[in-house]
Parts: structure tokens; sequence; C-alpha cells
């Protein structure tokens, strides 16, 4: 089991303690938080361990986690990466493409492991769909969320736009070619409502919208294909499969033809992945321990959390153009 610390303890912070302390991949040493009133709170009322400094967490634990405002990400994972200890950070994995990159340059330095929590990778509905998803050439998603003061402090596209972002460069293997994106401020400093075309060189087109001002949560991305359509609710957590193939010679009386204008005939059949109940910021911090343990990959590396932000950024600076 890897010793792991918790730097951080606030809405977010408690949920990764308790899984971390029910984790059979982890044992959790402790955490930190500086205000010291809610560390004694946190502490007091679930029992876990509090450290008084950050370097005294750091220099008892194989693994930290970093559950921090966005701020703090890169002063934090300076000192833990320096100490030779591995990073779990929270998305977005700092406030700056300058801060994130040279996160990465000191990780490769200190030869440490690194993961970003771009949670939705471990949605089950993703997971289940993840490899029918072939070549998309057109995506759409759509990420609503009713009002919450938590979050405003950063526009709406690092605060709910970057886990559709995440997931759409983790699926269109090739690089971005162009964004046009717009944003509008209506109740917070920065954008609340945002919507980003990207464009790949591969021809693949993304549009995303994103809001946190909806009188609803949705949290939607439809992927279309050569020869199939891919529905993935992260919200619900289910997913659905629109195939296509030739029809046949002589149709079953319920096979559903579709005839196009030069007369070509494709049969249109469902698949219906099944969607394994998980918890998806479990799953991503043990999957972290797996890697370590193993010497492999993280699911979502440090290059992918940076990726994710380099992207983010241009499409907020689309806004001030």
């Amino acid at each position: 089991m890897l010793k792991v610390g918790v730097l951080g303890a606030g809405h977010l912070g408690k949920i990764h303690l308790r899984l971390l302390n029910q984790s059979d991949k982890y044992e959790l040493v402790g955490f930190y938080d500086p205000n010291s009133d809610n560390a004694d709170k946190v502490s007091k009322e679930f029992g876990y361990t509090k450290f008084d400094t950050i370097v005294a967490l750091i220099a008892a634990v194989d693994v930290v986690d970093v559950v921090t405002p966005t701020l703090s990400h890169y002063d934090c994972a300076k000192q833990v990466i320096e100490a030779g200890k591995h990073i779990f950070i929270e998305k977005p994995i700092s406030n700056t493409i300058e801060e994130a990159d040279d996160i990465i340059t000191l990780a490769n330095k200190y030869n440490i492991k690194g993961q970003v929590g771009h949670v939705e990778r471990f949605n089950p509905a993703f997971t289940a769909t993840k490899a029918k998803i072939e070549n998309p050439m057109f995506i759409e998603t759509h990420r609503l969320a009713e009002f919450n003061p938590r979050g405003t402090d950063v526009p709406v596209v690092l605060d709910l736009m970057i886990h559709d972002i995440d997931v759409i460069l983790s699926v269109v293997k090739s690089p971005v070619k162009n964004i046009n994106a717009s944003g509008v401020s209506v109740i917070s400093e920065t954008p609340d409502i945002a919507n980003a075309r990207i464009e790949f060189e591969n021809g693949c087109v993304a549009n995303l919208t994103a809001s946190r001002i909806s009188l609803k949560n949705m949290r939607k991305s439809r992927f279309f294909q050569k020869d199939a359509y891919i529905s993935v609710d992260f919200l619900d957590k289910v997913c659905e499969v629109v195939k296509m193939k030739d029809a046949p010679e002589v149709p079953g009386d319920f096979d559903m033809i579709l005839q196009n204008a030069e007369g070509l005939k494709k049969q249109i059949y469902f698949e219906n992945p099944d969607v394994a109940a998980n918890n998806a910021i479990l799953d991503e911090l043990e999957t972290f321990a797996d890697a370590i343990n193993n010497n492999t990959t993280p699911v979502v590396t440090l290059e992918d959390g940076t990726e994710a932000l380099r992207v983010a950024y241009k499409i907020i600076d689309c806004f001030k153009k």
C-alpha cells in the first residue's frame, strides 16, 4: 500500500480523503489545510490526522494528492516533486501554461509519476464506449450546470468545458488546427457561458457548449463517425451506439433500412454497451497507484492535463479578440 497524503480539505478534498481512506491500494497518512479552523473541524469530525505544515505531510508519504484551489497548484506541485514524491493533481493542472510546462520538466528531472484529475475519463458511460469511438469526424458536447458560486473565480472554460476538451483530445488523434469561440459574462466577472469550435488537422470538428447558469444540469457528448453515432451521457451514466452496415439482400420484417438518393441501402442497428457502476474518483486514484506500482504510464498524464489547459486558454483568448 502506498502512503498518501492530501493537500486541501475543502469540498472535493474531503471526498478524496474519504475514498483514499477506504481504498486498499493506499494508506491514508493524513492531510494539510492552511485554514486551521477547517483543518481542526475535518480532523475532529472524520478522525483523519492533521499535519501542521506542507513539508511535514510531504515527508511522511509516498504520494501527495493536491486538491487545493487552482492558483496554488504550481507551488504545491513544485514542493511535492522536488521532495521526490509522486503527485496526483486536480484539474486544471495549473493556473498557466508556463506553470504546467514547468511541472512536467520537474517531474521528468526528479523521475516521479504524475496524474491529473480529469475524472470524466473514468466515467463508466465513457469507458464503456471509448473503444468504439474510432476516428470521429464531428463531435458535439453540452455541459450545463445550475449556478454555484464555487468555481466562479475562473472562466467557465476552466471550470466546466475543460472536462470535455480533455475527453475530445483523448479520442481525436490529430493536432488542433483552428479554434473559434465566444463567451458571455452574465453573473460573474469571467464568462459564464461559452461556445467553442475546434477544428483538427484531420478534418474533425468539435463543437463545445458550457454554461454554469443553466436551469438544468446536462453533461452529454455525441460522436459522429463513418457508419456510427455514439452518445454518452456523463451525468446519467448511460450511452448508446447506433451503427450502420450494408443492408441484407432480403431484409427482415423488423430491420431498419435507410436508402439514400443514389439507392444505396444501409441497415441501422443498436448496441447497448454494459455500463458498470463505479466511483470515478476512486478509480482515477487507484489507477494512479497501479501506474506507480507497475511503473506504467498514468491514464491522464501531466502532458494530457497541460494540453487540455493549452486548448482551454486558446478558447479564452478568442473571447478577448
